[in-house]
C-alpha cells in the first residue's frame, strides 16, 4: 500500500509546554507514510527552537495572513505540497494511531474529500469521549446540530480541496476565527458526505486554556455570520433553534437582557423545545449563571 504523505499545521500563540505537548503527539504517530508537521505562530514570537529534522521533520513558521486561527491555518496550508492536510490545535493531542487509521478509512472512499474522527473531552482532570454515531456525515446532519465531536484537530483533508473551485481555504472573514471549522465543514460536506471514525483517537483539552472560551461578544458575531452565510441552518427548524438558543444565552450572559429576549423568542419558533431558550431565561433572570452552566456541561463533555 502506498501511503500519502500528510502535513500537520498547528496553530499556536503563547502555549509554549502545550505546543511541545501536540508536536509529541504527532511526532509518536504509527503512521507509514511521510509525515512533516508545520508549526505556525500568530500574534507572538516564534520558537524557532521547536524547527527539527530528525524523524518526523518539524518546520516553524509566522502567519503571513490574517491575524487569526484561520489566517494561521491557511499561512500551513499554502506552505505544503503533501497529498493530505491535518490540523491540530496547540492544547490538543492525537493519539498514536489517529493518523494511520484516518488515513486508511479516506483512501477507501475516493469520492470524499475530508475525514473526521471523535474525541476525548478532557476537564478537570476527567476525560469524555464524544461519538457520533455515524461513519458518515451529511450538510443535513451538520445544519441540524454542531456535531461538536468533530472537533478541527480531527480534520484530514486532501489538500486539492483547499482549492477555491472546490471546498476552499478557512474562512478569515469568520467573526474572531470562531466557528470557521463548523463552517468548513458545511462547505466539505455539500460536495461530499464526511468520512467519519467513529472512535476518540484526539485527546480535546477544555476549559480556559481556550482562548475563546468566554468571549461571548464574538461568539454572537459568529453564530450571525453562520446563519447568514449556510441557508441551511436556518433552513433547519431545530438547527435553528439550536442556534439561537446559543444567541440568547451569551446574550444573557453579556447582560443584554433585551436582546437575548429577542433570540429566545427566535428560538421558540423554530423549535419550543430547544433546552437552551430555558437556560438563557434562567440567566436573564438571574436564577442562574452562563458561566455555571457551562462548567457543569464541561464537566460532562458538553457545551451549550
Amino acid at each position: 500500500m502506498n501511503w500519502p504523505s500528510v502535513g500537520v499545521v498547528i496553530p499556536t500563540r503563547n502555549r509554549p509546554e502545550l505546543v511541545r505537548q501536540a508536536i509529541a503527539g504527532v511526532r509518536d504517530q504509527r503512521y507509514p507514510g511521510d509525515l512533516k508537521i508545520l508549526v505556525v505562530y500568530d500574534q507572538t514570537e516564534p520558537d524557532y527552537l521547536l524547527a527539527s529534522t530528525e524523524g518526523v521533520q518539524v518546520l516553524v513558521l509566522t502567519n503571513w495572513r490574517t491575524s487569526g486561527l484561520a489566517g494561521a491555518r491557511n499561512t500551513g496550508i499554502l506552505a505544503l505540497d503533501t497529498d493530505y492536510v491535518a490540523f491540530c490545535d496547540d492544547d490538543d493531542r492525537w493519539l498514536p494511531d489517529k493518523l494511520r487509521r484516518q488515513v486508511a478509512a479516506l483512501m477507501s472512499e475516493p469520492d470524499s474529500e475530508m475525514a473526521t474522527c471523535a474525541i476525548a473531552v478532557e476537564f478537570e482532570g476527567k476525560s469524555t469521549p464524544r461519538l457520533a454515531g455515524r461513519s458518515r456525515v451529511t450538510v443535513d446532519e451538520l445544519a441540524r446540530s454542531r456535531m461538536s465531536m468533530l472537533h478541527s484537530s480531527s480534520f484530514l483533508i486532501r489538500r486539492e480541496a483547499f482549492a477555491e473551485d472546490a471546498i476552499g481555504l478557512v474562512a478569515e472573514d469568520a467573526p474572531g476565527s470562531q466557528n470557521e471549522d463548523w463552517d468548513l465543514l458545511l462547505r466539505a460536506a455539500r460536495r461530499a458526505p464526511i468520512v467519519h471514525l467513529d472512535e476518540p483517537l484526539v485527546r480535546v483539552l477544555w476549559g480556559r486554556t481556550s482562548h475563546y472560551a468566554y468571549e461571548y461578544a464574538t461568539k454572537i458575531s459568529s453564530l450571525r455570520w453562520m446563519m447568514q452565510r449556510h441557508p441551511e441552518i436556518s433552513g433547519c427548524r431545530p438547527g435553528a433553534a439550536r442556534v439561537y438558543g446559543q444567541l440568547a444565552c451569551w446574550s444573557a450572559a453579556t447582560g443584554n437582557r433585551s436582546q437575548a429576549w429577542q433570540f429566545s423568542k427566535e428560538a421558540v419558533r423554530a423549535n419550543w423545545k430547544e433546552p437552551r431558550t430555558a437556560i438563557a431565561l434562567a440567566a436573564m433572570t438571574g436564577a442562574v449563571k452562563v458561566e455555571n452552566v457551562l462548567s457543569a456541561l464541561h464537566k460532562r463533555g458538553r457545551g451549550i
